[in-house]
């Protein structure tokens, strides 16, 4: 059963025991999983950048709901725009992209959907893994990228892209194991525009919040 980049990133951003987003990746995953709808139609071929703008190359749906519905965006712009607008647009997007994606990964017999209270009186929805496999498969795919010295798939290096964006190697690694394969991972995420404008976008996006935070 093949996920979709978005969708393994979703499973990465789970806490495997209690079936909720990881507190310590957000906000960064909004960005991240924004980055992941338009790794996807980047790959079939639909979207290209370049160090200014990202614009539509092909209008043709692809297929799958949420990367068309990104797709048609872009299509729709008048004018083309730099990743960081898109990645910080479809950023707000980023719930209404997460629900799509859980009722898939339901669907597909990954998650169990378990809704229940917080606090006794807020309604809450879990999504705990249904047996691991898929993530376990994931991650192993990426750790396999990161301590061999061989060129990884495209696919591969934009998804370690996103998940440095996200931080997302300090939840999955140790910080021994970090510190010796950050290099690689910064040598195997830049290999593909689009991890490199979504790096700077989220530098640039956090730079502003540090910078209006202490009048909020």
């Amino acid at each position: 059963m093949k996920l979709s980049m978005a969708e393994e990133l979703l499973l990465l951003m789970l806490d495997d025991r209690t079936g909720r987003l990881i507190d310590r990746a957000a906000p960064s995953c909004d960005y991240a999983l924004a980055g992941a709808l338009l790794a996807e139609l980047a790959l079939a071929g639909r979207i290209d950048t370049d160090t200014t703008k990202l614009w539509a190359a092909n209008a043709t749906p692809t297929g799958d709901a949420l990367a068309d519905r990104v797709l048609a965006q872009v299509v729709a712009a008048p004018q083309p725009r730099d990743s960081r607008y898109w990645i910080e647009t479809l950023g707000t997007d980023a719930r209404d992209f997460r629900d799509v994606l859980f009722e898939r990964l339901v669907a597909k017999g990954v998650l169990n959907k378990v809704e229940g209270r917080f606090l006794w009186v807020f309604s809450e929805r879990r999504y705990p893994s249904v047996s691991g496999k898929e993530e376990r498969e994931v991650k192993a795919r990426l750790l396999g990228v990161l301590f061999n010295d061989e060129i990884p798939d495209p696919r591969d290096s934009l998804l370690i892209g996103l998940c440095r964006a996200a931080g997302l190697f300090a939840l999955i690694l140790s910080g021994q194991e970090l510190d010796r394969v950050q290099e690689r991972i910064n040598q195997v995420a830049d290999l593909e525009e689009l991890n490199r404008s979504l790096a700077v976008a989220i530098r640039s996006i956090y730079s502003q919040i540090a910078q209006y935070a202490p009048y909020a």
